[in-house]
């Protein structure tokens, strides 16, 4: 009997880790909004962690669904789902409202809705539905090509929207198609776009061009004898060329001039320690100053004189930087690393490749905004504003990043019962 009742198949161990870090979350909140001379407690609405509270009572409704509905129709809906989230996102930048920049906000009175967030675990469902097909080999061009197109379709429109920090998260879903078999050499294709990027912005481009051509001519001497690799590599000098000089292109016409700002603070973060590189200064100043025991619960000063903009959402890591210091911060990232391998476990001992793969899907999703957002908060990264799950304050993705790990968790619950391909 106790075998066939769902409670007892749930991984407890995941939900627990979601428990520490919801109730983490909620009360560094707290302390990133509190002020000792307003007489307003944690559980007050006037206060964020008041708000949060409703949401974080709302995602225990959420997961009760998720729970009560039959595994398979995760499967059977998602391509639906992924529809409907693409409608919003383009829905929003006709009638969505701007904030911080980014039209990618509706907006109903008090309450807001941001379709993005919701889009990270339809994409996460539709890419599982298609890689999971038997007919269907992720080392295929064909099925590459499709793969990333399902990617690319919600990173675009969220680009559009002028959020670039979100629409990065799509293409860490990419790791998910590796996993299935893509193959290596696309993902050193990626890595060195990146790097090029980067040297881009460091070195001056007669330099950049000196430097292709000398390792253009050091391969061509290594492939002498192989034409058709020649030719590959003529055709990848002209293409790093290209993007050479599309860069100054994407900084000057693509990028909304706050993300071109952002961009060059990491290059050289002390070029504007007033303006765009205000949140970061003082956010490092908030962790160093935390010391190895941190000041206290409520005492940190940085954080009570609102030093650090948006420190209830994108910048709350440093809340807990100042106060709980060194030994805070660590207990946190140990925390969500423990999830992180737990996850993978998880994805690992599934019997359904649906479920494996979509619970890479969210390993991949969490563990991206997690890197990035503590990465930005201590200058290793842009300031791209993506929350840390489930710690951050915030509706849209408090409930997103629910739905996302709670789904797999159904489907890990019932992998058991996973009798006939889905």
């Amino acid at each position: 009997m106790r075998d066939n009742l769902l409670i007892y198949k749930l991984d407890w161990l995941s939900i627990s880790f979601y428990i520490l870090l919801i109730i983490g979350g909620w009360l560094n909140i707290y302390a990133a909004d509190y002020d000792p001379d307003i007489a307003e407690g944690i559980f007050s609405l006037k206060m964020s962690s008041g708000r949060q509270l409703i949401w974080i009572g709302t995602s225990a409704i959420l997961v009760l669904l998720i729970m009560l509905l039959d595994f398979k129709i995760y499967s059977t809906i998602s391509y639906a789902v992924y529809g409907v989230m693409i409608f919003f996102l383009i829905a929003v930048l006709i009638f969505g409202e701007e904030v911080a920049g980014s039209k990618s906000w509706f907006e109903l009175g008090a309450f807001k809705f941001q379709p993005s967030e919701f889009t990270k675990f339809a994409t996460a469902l539709v890419l599982a539905r298609f890689l999971s097909k038997t007919n269907r080999k992720s080392d295929n061009l064909k099925s590459q090509s499709i793969g990333v197109g399902l990617l690319m379709l919600p990173l675009i429109l969220i680009v559009l929207q002028g959020d670039l920090g979100t629409a990065m998260v799509f293409g860490g879903l990419i790791l998910v198609m590796f996993r299935e078999g893509m193959h290596p050499v696309i993902l050193m294709v990626a890595i060195g776009v990146v790097l090029l990027f980067l040297l881009t912005l460091l070195l001056d481009q007669v330099v950049l061009f000196i430097i292709i051509v000398v390792i253009t001519a050091l391969l061509i001497g290594l492939m002498a004898k192989d034409p058709k690799k020649i030719a590959v590599i003529l055709i990848g000098a002209v293409i790093a060329g290209g993007f050479v000089k599309s860069v100054d292109f994407i900084l000057s016409d693509v990028l909304k001039p706050h993300q071109q700002k952002r961009v060059m603070s990491l290059i050289n973060p002390n070029a504007d320690p007033l303006g765009i590189g205000w949140n970061v200064t003082q956010s490092k100043i908030a962790i160093g100053s935390g010391g190895f025991g941190g000041k206290g619960y409520l005492e940190g000063t940085q954080t009570k004189f609102d030093f650090v903009p948006e420190q209830t959402t994108d910048f709350i890591f440093c809340t807990i930087g100042e106060e709980q210091g060194w030994i805070g911060s660590t207990l946190l990232i140990v925390l969500f690393t423990a999830l992180f391998l737990r996850l993978v476990f998880l994805a690992e001992r599934q019997k359904s490749k649906f479920a494996r793969i979509y619970g890479y899907g969210v390993m991949s999703i969490l563990f991206f905004h997690f890197t990035v957002n503590i990465a930005m908060t201590i200058g290793l990264f842009p300031v791209i504003g993506i929350p840390l799950p489930f710690f951050s304050y915030g509706g849209s993705s408090l409930w997103g990043f629910t739905i996302l790990l709670f789904i797999f968790l159904k489907l890990d619950a019932n992998r058991m019962n996973v009798l006939q391909r889905m």
